[in-house]
């Protein structure tokens, strides 16, 4: 399910962004930023998912949210997935997103990429 809503929301923002820069030729970067900007959101959101499915496999996890309450784990995870998200675009390139876009298992791929580099040292500054 997450596969088809991330797949179904890059298709549209990339139809959204034909589109739109279809207009006047000043318009036109605007509506590349814009659909560069929907574009990372997704990623960002994708990073997310990734990283809460990730970072609940830990035996280290495991371990610390044994002794905290379900708010202290949401306000944990959303720390340190805020962190590994904030650092995704650091890590890709405009032709890995492109990629990404059309091919889900690319995406697939590059998103654990993105989340195996980050999670550990977010998770160590976070929590450690």
């Amino acid at each position: 399910m997450n596969k088809l809503l991330i797949s179904n929301t890059l298709l549209a923002t990339v139809t959204l962004a034909g589109c739109a820069a279809t207009g006047a030729n000043n318009n036109a970067g605007n509506a590349i930023g814009t659909a560069n900007e929907i574009g990372m959101n997704v990623f960002k959101a994708a990073i997310d998912n990734q990283c809460r499915s990730q970072i609940e496999k830990q035996s280290a996890w495991r371990i610390a949210s044994a002794a905290m309450s379900d708010s202290q784990e949401e306000a944990i995870k959303a720390r340190v997935c805020g962190c590994v998200s904030e650092q995704a675009p650091q890590q890709v390139t405009l032709v890995e997103l492109g990629n990404a876009a059309i091919d889900p298992s690319y995406r697939t791929q590059l998103v654990a990429r993105v989340v195996a580099k980050s999670l550990q040292s977010c998770y160590g500054s976070i929590v450690g």
